[in-house]
């Protein structure tokens, strides 16, 4: 039975038998006993599913995962422990030493340093594109040895909207696919797979927690990428896996399969980034309204920006769903339904004056976070992505005066009272 997206964000991925707990539970547990070394044998060999060991998988993980690749309309999926660590696993399941990747340049900061600097010290070099570059120059952007190409939905915090088909068809045009971070829209918002992405990735920390509760991530695998068809570019999954017995991903778990478990076996195995059954157990109630919070956010943060460009202190406004915004017609295309509640914004008097304005918010609290139920700010350029120069600050759409205002779900009213007597103080 087919089933909505608001049911799915309440009872996908677990479905208590009789006698089981109505919640999804919490296995705390690190290990599992079984009654033979044959039967842990055959786990170890990925002949048979099941539980060993916490870092690799765990019953409340997988449930989670399991909801998330369900609402996302994926195959297979993986937590990780943070949004950072499953956009590196996304990008180091194919592409390593010697392998070159094309992104967007309209990325989270943190994101932009992993793949221009800390992945470039692992050997591997990334080119970075304007997301609204023109098809000859995203075309130009590729070699032979890239392995994939990466965006984000909506980007953080310049609010770009990635043009995902284009991309797709870039991608897909050289053999390669698409990873989407999806983190501002969400699956209720925008589901990237169906417009061609082929791996999505999420931030879990952000609007599927909801709370400010738990950190955490997820890798969502579409299942349609054919990666027999490249075997030369993508080896690690179309031939013998030396360092788990041999095993030939694509061979014995299919292209719905392949990625997220060699994505388990080999990076989680080794690098350990996992997320704690507890975190995802909060997650999950996060995401029992996640439905219901993304429709208020999405509104909050339209009202707002209206607000916000229409008065005399606010130098300039970017919100997706804003009607004249230059991102506008791609989200009318992408997320007719609603964009997400961050709202960019810049004040007329440069950076002293967004300091000012920051300082005198009361419901507008400043944190690092973003996209939670509280209204929070924050400036960019002094904070999450103050490791950039002012030239990468330009690319990825960033200026020193860049305000993010995350609308949370508290009635717009209160939050447009509370802008309106913090720029009364510049």
């Amino acid at each position: 039975m087919t089933q909505s997206l608001d049911t799915i964000c309440v009872q996908g991925g677990y479905r208590p038998a009789d006698g089981d707990p109505r919640q999804i539970p919490i296995y705390q547990n690190t290990t599992w006993k079984y009654d033979t070394s044959e039967h842990m044998g055959r786990l170890f060999d990925l002949e048979e599913s099941g539980y060993f060991y916490t870092r690799l998988a765990n019953p409340t993980n997988d449930a989670v995962a399991a909801k998330i690749a369900e609402l996302e309309g994926g195959t297979a999926a993986m937590l990780t422990s943070s949004g950072q660590a499953a956009n590196f696993f996304a990008v180091f399941n194919i592409a390593g030493a010697g392998d070159h990747v094309v992104a967007s340049s309209a990325i989270y900061g943190g994101t932009y340093n992993l793949l221009a600097h800390t992945m470039g010290r692992m050997g591997l070099e990334c080119t970075f594109v304007d997301p609204h570059c023109t098809d000859e120059e995203l075309a130009a952007a590729f070699r032979p040895n890239t392995k994939c190409v990466f965006g984000e939905t909506i980007a953080n915090p310049a609010l770009a909207v990635l043009d995902i088909e284009r991309f797709a068809a870039a991608a897909h045009a050289h053999g390669v696919p698409l990873i989407v971070d999806n983190t501002f829209p969400t699956p209720v918002l925008c589901r990237p797979i169906e417009w061609g992405a082929d791996i999505v990735t999420h931030s879990t920390t952000k609007y599927m927690d909801g709370h400010a509760a738990s950190v955490g991530g997820v890798i969502v695998d579409g299942g349609k990428f054919d990666w027999t068809a490249y075997p030369e570019k993508f080896p690690g999954l179309c031939q013998p896996d030396e360092s788990y017995h041999g095993v030939v991903y694509t061979e014995r778990f299919g292209l719905e399969g392949a990625f997220i478990t060699k994505a388990t076996a080999q990076l989680m195995r080794d690098l350990g980034s996992i997320q704690s059954p507890q975190n995802a157990f909060l997650i999950n109630l996060g995401l029992e309204s996640l439905h219901l919070r993304m429709a208020r956010h999405a509104e909050n943060g339209r009202r707002v920006a209206e607000w916000l460009a229409a008065h005399p202190k606010v130098a300039w406004v970017r919100h997706p769903s804003l009607e004249g915004d230059a991102e506008f017609e791609l989200a009318e295309k992408y997320l007719p339904d609603g964009s997400c509640g961050v709202v960019s914004f810049g004040v007329a008097g440069g950076r002293a004056a967004a300091e000012t304005l920051m300082a005198n918010l009361k419901l507008g609290q400043i944190a690092t976070h973003v996209a939670d139920a509280r209204t929070c700010v924050l400036h960019p350029a002094n904070a999450t992505h103050r490791q950039m120069n002012d030239e990468e600050l330009a690319a990825a759409g960033i200026g020193p005066d860049l305000i993010r205002l995350s609308c949370g779900i508290e009635a717009a009213e209160d939050l447009i009272a509370d802008l309106d007597q913090a720029l009364a103080a510049v």
